[in-house]
């Protein structure tokens, strides 16, 4: 079946805020084409989803996959353009920035920031810079954090990115302007979503020996905590959705509290 009128690409909705995304545009007729780094994924979106889904195989660091799975939706779409880009996929990686391996600080800056200008990079053609294709220009949705404007202890490389995440929208929105391409950022505070708890104590054991070694743990466990208070992914989701359909939308839209991001420098910053 061929895509509808309406079609957008999300990445990372294996789980969390690209899942509950691809789920709730899915249901209301826009076809998702969602990126996922494993097959299993992709056939098990399949199945709930139906039809309305369309798996896009790749890593977002891997610039040649980004370009095939580009070139897939654009053979899909036809002469059409792509509704929207939704930029969601995303890690974390915490630790004190005095000491965290610079692997890890990179990791979080090119899966964070560089993936989604080189993903925007390459469907910018389908959203609209493209002469050749006919409908209306697209929109692009970044997925920032409330980490873009405030800074929390032990995520500094998230932090980082995500405050890059906002300078690049702004600039981007700016840039775009002559085609008609909304930018716009999509900024939650804490999620129930799996971001936090995918790092496990393994990881933090290479601090165990520094004076960062208990907060960082509390802070971990604080993370998880807010993760399993805060809103739903599907609440994330629907801030997208209104992103998405808004006749005149804003250029940023906060989707919950700074609830860690107040706390957490009081809490877990060692004392002298």
């Amino acid at each position: 079946m061929p895509p509808p009128h309406r079609a957008v690409v999300i990445t990372g909705v294996s789980t969390g805020i690209g899942h509950a995304a691809a789920r709730l545009l899915a249901r209301n007729g826009v076809h998702v084409f969602g990126s996922v780094r494993e097959p299993q994924a992709a056939a098990a979106h399949v199945a709930e989803l139906g039809t309305f889904f369309t798996p896009l195989i790749f890593d977002v660091r891997d610039a040649a996959a980004v370009a095939a799975a580009a070139s897939q939706v654009r053979t899909a779409l036809g002469s059409q353009r792509l509704a929207a880009l939704i930029n969601n996929a995303g890690i974390a990686r915490p630790g004190p920035l005095a000491l965290q391996p610079a692997a890890d600080f990179r990791e979080q800056i090119e899966v964070n920031l560089v993936a989604p200008f080189r993903v925007t990079q390459a469907f910018l053609p389908l959203l609209g810079t493209d002469p050749a294709l006919a409908g209306a220009p697209g929109r692009i949705i970044n997925i920032s954090s409330v980490a873009g404007v405030k800074a929390v202890p032990f995520a500094g490389a998230y932090v980082a990115a995500k405050h890059g995440m906002e300078g690049y929208s702004k600039t981007l929105a700016l840039e775009l302007k002559p085609f008609g391409i909304d930018v716009i950022v999509v900024a939650p505070g804490t999620v129930a979503t799996p971001i936090w708890s995918k790092v496990d104590h393994a990881f933090l054991a290479g601090f165990d020996t520094t004076p960062y070694a208990a907060p960082l743990r509390r802070f971990r466990d604080d993370a998880l905590s807010n993760e399993r208070a805060g809103i739903s992914p599907e609440s994330a989701a629907a801030v997208i959705w209104t992103a998405l359909t808004a006749p005149q939308p804003k250029s940023r839209y906060p989707a919950a509290n700074a609830g860690l991001a107040r706390r957490a420098l009081a809490r877990f910053l060692p004392r002298n």
